[in-house]
């Protein structure tokens, strides 16, 4: 077993909500769209931007439809597709039955192609990204990655300690209780972190603080729990360390959730201390103790960092359901159940650099979803037609997923240099790779702009076949990375899927 199962991040992505899109058929209350931001050519708050009609009995104008042209003038010359105008109207409380009474339309699509078709398409050049979850730098993100992979120098560490017999299922012994605390921390901790970072979106730190206060320790138990009523005898000392892993797991989301990356990092430093143990036997104590050491670390920053959501009245309002968080946990789920079966190669070593590899990978991926985001928000404020959107839209993603892919082979082969006899991936395995990175890289993609149930669904389905039937495994990952492909591509090219 390689060091797959500390390598899995919490939380890679900062979960953003889903941004609705107009309903065509009609309706009898407000849509659920948004307001647009309304500076250029927009009512004042609290006027209606219809004036074309008063629903209580007053004068209608003498051309409605002209007048709501004026007043939405600045919004409709900005738009690329009618639809983005009949989000506008909707979210206006615009109804059909208005619609038709008002302005001769037969709903808000009707009015709003109308309006596209009146107003001159006026685009501003494109402003300095704003700062914000979707603007993170290079350097940030490198610095995740990292720490997303140092975890997988405790397995060097910790490899003569859980040495033992041959366990179950054909696995090394100790393998099937630290695969079940992992799987545990990973789908609490993605359903943990989702909701921290609602919480945070919302602007209260110290609700998101009290959330993970709660939550954190509670995670920690139940992997604990789950690897020691998995443990067969003789694999007590597994389980130990899976309880140890739980633990970290518990303490490395509040700190990547809080934003405190570099305390991770310093908190890992004693895991440096394996890179000798590549080519020299280290002592059991000092092996303990860098393990001990870099576990208590993570835990007392975590516990500094939680200072907030312990005082009093930080519980703040009630938040968003929780059973909104579990299909982030079914993500985490999912996606990890394939980081495993990258894991599972010809021998230890093969397969402890492909799990590296891919987690090494999260860093530069989560930037490339960054960049896709603003590249896209740049097209849409500089295009002047849906099909010229659709066009450069498609081009940026393939060529962030095609960079993507690209570090992860360079990483690939940096691993396998760098790891003392271990063997080049053989072309098949290397495809599977790929196939594995482009779904992990596509599922966070959609997870980012809300469809994070197609995403699990996705990636548990390929997991489960992997599971099945080992031998399916490139391509249950394959029709996997086809899947998401389309639906990536039908819904994240419509100029609705980016207004914010």
């Amino acid at each position: 077993m390689s060091g797959s199962l500390w390598l899995k991040p919490p939380a890679t992505q900062t979960p953003l909500p889903a941004i609705p899109r107009p309903r065509r058929e009609g309706s009898a209350g407000r849509a659920t769209t948004p307001p647009a931001d309304r500076s250029a050519g927009a009512p004042p708050p609290g006027g209606h931007p219809t004036g074309g009609g008063n629903p209580t009995g007053g004068p209608l104008a003498d051309d409605p439809l002209d007048e709501l042209t004026a007043r939405l003038a600045g919004l409709v010359a900005v738009a690329v597709h009618p639809d983005e105008i009949a989000a506008v109207l909707e979210s206006d409380g615009m109804t059909d039955d208005h619609i038709r009474l008002t302005y001769g339309r037969a709903d808000s699509f009707a009015l709003a192609e109308d309006l596209y078709a009146r107003v001159e398409r006026r685009h501003p050049a494109p402003e300095a990204p704003p700062g914000g979850a979707w603007h993170t730098g290079l350097a940030d993100c490198l610095l995740r990655g990292l720490v997303f992979a140092l975890p997988g120098l405790a397995y060097v560490l910790a490899a003569p300690l859980l040495a033992g017999e041959q366990g179950r299922f054909g696995l090394p012994g100790g393998t099937v209780p630290l695969l079940a605390g992992a799987v545990t921390g990973w789908v609490w901790n993605q359903s943990l972190a989702h909701r921290a970072y609602t919480w945070l979106g919302l602007g209260d730190r110290p609700a998101a603080a009290r959330a993970l206060l709660l939550g954190a320790p509670a995670g920690a138990l139940a992997g604990t729990a789950v690897a020691l009523a998995a443990a067969a005898p003789g694999e007590t000392p597994a389980a130990l360390f899976a309880a140890g892993q739980s633990v970290y797991l518990a303490a490395a989301t509040v700190l990547l959730v809080l934003g405190r990356e570099r305390a991770l990092l310093c908190a890992l430093a004693p895991l440096a201390g394996a890179v000798p143990a590549f080519r020299w036997d280290l002592p059991d104590l000092l092996r303990a103790g860098l393990l001990l050491t870099a576990l208590g670390a993570s835990v007392v920053f975590a516990a500094l960092v939680l200072r907030p959501g312990a005082r009093r009245g930080a519980a703040g309002r009630g938040g968003p359901p929780r059973a909104t968080s579990l299909p982030y946990g079914l993500f985490g789920l999912g996606s990890g159940l394939l980081v495993l079966h990258a894991g599972i190669g010809d021998s230890l070593v093969s397969g402890a650099g492909a799990v590296i590899a891919l987690t090494l990978s999260m860093g530069p991926a989560e930037w490339l979803l960054h960049r896709f985001r603003g590249g896209s928000l740049t097209r849409l404020r500089t295009l002047a037609t849906a099909r010229q959107f659709r066009r450069a839209v498609t081009g940026t993603l393939v060529l962030c997923l095609g960079g993507y892919l690209g570090v992860l082979v360079t990483l690939t082969a940096a691993v396998t240099l760098a790891w003392p006899g271990a063997p080049w991936p053989t072309p098949p395995r290397l495809v599977t790779l790929l196939l594995i990175g482009t779904v992990l890289w596509l599922g966070l993609l959609l997870q980012a702009f809300g469809a994070v149930l197609s995403a699990s669904a996705v990636c548990l389905s390929a997991a489960a076949a992997q599971t099945l039937e080992p031998a399916a495994g490139p391509v249950a990952a394959g029709g996997a990375a086809a899947v998401l492909a389309v639906l990536t591509g039908v819904l994240l090219v419509r100029p609705t899927a980016h207004r914010v």
